[in-house]
């Protein structure tokens, strides 16, 4: 699902599989390019390729953000953990090479893959849970 490579000090940008959501999720998506932050947890901007209004990207990889995504399996399990950012909600999968968020509750998915540095860190969700939040309306 997620094909990424962290940048390298030749400028290399991560690789990451562009979504493919429904039109009217893609145009949710378009407006959450729009209104992401140039900077997230101290990252700045820094979009993986190939270039696409449906995911962005900071740091060296360390912060990927993917727009209308399919709903997780793990979403249907009641066990899942989440997580309410700033109205946001997120549900949590905690992997090997870094947490990964997936929105709750909006009527398209958006994920946000965290590398290691952010183990046990979420503080990058309350920089995109605005964007999130004025971009990708509630489905409740």
């Amino acid at each position: 699902m997620l094909a990424a490579a962290a940048g390298c000090a030749d400028g290399a940008r991560a690789s990451v599989a562009a979504p493919s959501p429904p039109a009217d999720e893609a145009a949710l998506c378009r407006a959450l390019h729009d209104a992401l932050p140039r900077s997230v947890a101290g990252q700045e901007r820094r979009d993986p390729e190939p270039a696409s209004e449906l995911t962005a990207g900071w740091g060296d990889a360390a912060i990927v953000l993917r727009c209308g995504v399919p709903r997780p399996e793990r979403m249907s399990d009641p066990q899942a953990q989440g997580v309410e950012v700033d109205g946001v909600g997120w549900m949590l999968e905690e992997r090997e090479e870094g947490p990964r968020f997936t929105t709750t509750y909006r009527r398209t998915y958006v994920e946000v893959t965290l590398d290691r540095r952010y183990l046990h860190d979420a503080s990058p969700l309350t920089d995109l849970a605005g964007p999130v939040a004025g971009a990708v309306p509630s489905a409740l």
